[in-house]
């Protein structure tokens, strides 16, 4: 652990399975700490250590195994006495540069959250009779030992044997994401504590308690760095298609569903101004080709985003992908409750110690649909 003068305290742990508290060696060379946490591509991390040689043979750091590919690897900070896990993973890639002259040679490790474990084996399998949240639980159960808790959302298409038969032909990462685009849903690991994750698989999730605001232009109140805000008027898009009565033969267009992104976050929602056809729904039952056209308008970008960076110190926490947070200073039209996407953590350690927290958030439109935002 070590803490720095800004009053936050870094927290790295390794460890092949069960993660420990990082040996003083790896702790004292650490010199910058990257975290992001995104909703679209995942999440990863980086870590920078200056090193030394530990004689004329090679650099201690690289024979200590401490760092290899695949090592365990959680990232946490603590404001006060809460901590905040920001990355529970493992190392994928190192990059070594023995540097110019003595005390510059660089080892750089980079890596990605736990679904990079599920990413690891393809596989053929068949699930007859079982609903995609069934499945999903039961791909999920295999990881308990690195502390994942599923949580699926219930699922109300159930393939009848004679219909279809759900099947893995890829690895367990890309079979759940792949099952999660069908139904409108995401998946992702959200830490728990230390050495532990919830396994989330179901709707964009838009409720629990926000977190603290971004301030804007409220004086001592401010507590972001820089604010942008954009509009893609072609970002949105509805769909349509129909299905094909077994019977009679035919063929009955399916109406307009509504998004699962829900709440809604802004007053005035883009209207989508594109529209795809859902061709693959005609040979589709009724629940079905409605679960493939509700996926379909649920998948589509949020027309409002906005970009910036946080003044950690005076945030006082680390901001959350995944999660909302209200905006307040910017007037009606941004102001209001985003979901944000993405956040970067870049930490550097030492005398000069900074935290830094760059976001990005989004929502399917513009005007607050609350009159305060708390602070």
């Amino acid at each position: 652990m070590l803490e720095n003068n800004l009053g936050i305290r870094f927290v790295l742990l390794l460890g092949p399975t069960v993660p420990l508290p990082a040996p003083a060696e790896v702790m004292s060379a650490l010199s910058r700490v990257e975290v992001t946490n995104d909703s679209g591509s995942g999440d990863g991390f980086q870590l920078t250590f200056m090193l030394a040689r530990s004689g004329v043979a090679d650099y201690g750091l690289l024979q200590s195994g401490a760092l290899s590919p695949m090592t365990r690897v959680v990232i946490g900070v603590l404001f006060g006495a809460m901590p905040e896990v920001l990355i529970d993973g493992v190392i994928t890639h190192q990059q070594f540069s023995p540097g110019s002259g003595p005390g510059q040679a660089t080892l750089t490790v980079t890596g990605r959250d736990l679904t990079a474990v599920m990413d690891l084996e393809e596989k053929d399998a068949s699930f007859e009779n079982q609903p995609d949240f069934l499945i999903v639980t039961r791909v999920l159960a295999a990881y308990a030992r690195y502390g994942l808790v599923p949580a699926p959302t219930p699922t109300s298409d159930v393939p009848i044997l004679l219909e279809r038969i759900p099947r893995q032909q890829e690895t367990d990462l890309q079979f759940v994401r792949r099952l999660a685009e069908r139904n409108g849903y995401v998946f992702y690991l959200e830490p728990i504590t230390f050495g532990a994750s919830t396994a989330y698989w179901g709707p964009e999730n838009r409720l629990g308690i926000p977190q603290p605001a971004l301030n804007v232009n409220l004086d001592a109140a401010t507590n972001v760095k820089s604010l942008d805000f954009s509009l893609d008027a072609l970002a949105p898009v509805g769909t349509k298609g129909v299905f094909v009565e077994p019977i009679t033969k035919t063929s009955i267009p399916i109406p307009a569903l509504p998004s699962l992104k829900v709440p809604p976050l802004a007053a005035r929602p883009v209207t989508p101004y594109r529209t795809t056809i859902q061709r693959e729904n005609a040979n589709a039952n009724p629940a079905t080709a409605a679960t493939r056209m509700l996926a379909s308008v649920t998948n589509s970008p949020d027309a409002a985003t906005a970009n910036g960076e946080v003044d950690s110190v005076r945030y006082g926490t680390a901001l959350r992908a995944r999660k909302l947070v209200g905006v307040r200073g910017a007037g009606w039209t941004h102001d209001g409750f985003w979901h944000v996407r993405r956040v970067t953590h870049s930490i550097t350690p030492g005398p000069n110690a900074q935290y830094s927290q760059r976001f990005s958030l989004s929502r399917e439109g513009t005007g607050s649909l609350t009159p305060v935002v708390p602070p």
